[in-house]
C-alpha cells in the first residue's frame, strides 16, 4: 500500500518517517520523499497513530482520497508515456484533468507539496527515464524514438535529454554498448 506524505524535504525526514512506522508497527518496503510503500494495509488506529506521530515533526499524512488522486495521475502519465504511440491531440494538462477527472491547477499544487516537483518535471524526467529505456533495450533510432515520446523533432529529444543527463542521446547509447562489451571481473 502505498502513503503519501507532504512535507518531506530531506533523508532526516526520512529518518522520522522510518521512526514512527517502527514505533507504530507498520512493516514497510521504502521510504522515499513524499511516500511510503508499506507490506500491507494499515488499519485506521495505525493510520490515527502515523498522522498524529508525524504532526509533531512538521509532516502530514495525506488522506487515502488524495492518495488515490496521486496513483491516477501517475497511472495516466505512464499510461501516455509508455502504451501510446497515437500523436497527442490534447495538451498534457487537458490529458491529465480529463484522465484525472480534476481541475489541473489543483492537481498540480497537490502533487508539488507530495511529490516535490510540478507534473511537468515529472512527466520529463519520466519521459527521459523512458527514452533510456529505449536508447539501451530497443533498436529504434532517434528519430523513431522522438516520434514515439511525442517530440516534435530529434534535436528537441536531445536537447532536453542532455539537459537531465548531461549526454547525448547517442552517447548515453554508446557508454551502454561499450559497458555490454567489458568483460565482468569477478
Amino acid at each position: 500500500m502505498k502513503l503519501y506524505i507532504k512535507n518531506m524535504v530531506c533523508s532526516r525526514c526520512k529518518t522520522i518517517v522510518k521512526d514512527e512506522l517502527d514505533k507504530i508497527g507498520i512493516q514497510y518496503v521504502t521510504v522515499e520523499l513524499g511516500e511510503v510503500n508499506t507490506t500491507k494495509k494499515i488499519t485506521t488506529l495505525q493510520r490515527t497513530q502515523l498522522y498524529d506521530g508525524l504532526q509533531l515533526s512538521g509532516l502530514e499524512l495525506i488522506d487515502d482520497g488524495k492518495n488515490n488522486l496521486i496513483e491516477k495521475l501517475k497511472m495516466a502519465i505512464v499510461d501516455l508515456e509508455h502504451y501510446s504511440d497515437e500523436d497527442l491531440k490534447t495538451s498534457f494538462s487537458d490529458y491529465i484533468s480529463l484522465s484525472v477527472n480534476d481541475n489541473f491547477i489543483s492537481l498540480n499544487t497537490l502533487f508539488a507539496e507530495i511529490k516535490g516537483i510540478t507534473i511537468e518535471k515529472y512527466i520529463i524526467r519520466h519521459k527521459i527515464e523512458r527514452v533510456k529505456e529505449l536508447l539501451v533495450y530497443d533498436d529504434l533510432n532517434l528519430a523513431e524514438i522522438a516520434l514515439k515520446m511525442h517530440y516534435s523533432n530529434v534535436s528537441q529529444l536531445s536537447s532536453q535529454f542532455k539537459r537531465i543527463t548531461g549526454l547525448t542521446p547517442s552517447h548515453f547509447r554508446q557508454l551502454r554498448h561499450t559497458r555490454n562489451i567489458i568483460p565482468k571481473i569477478n
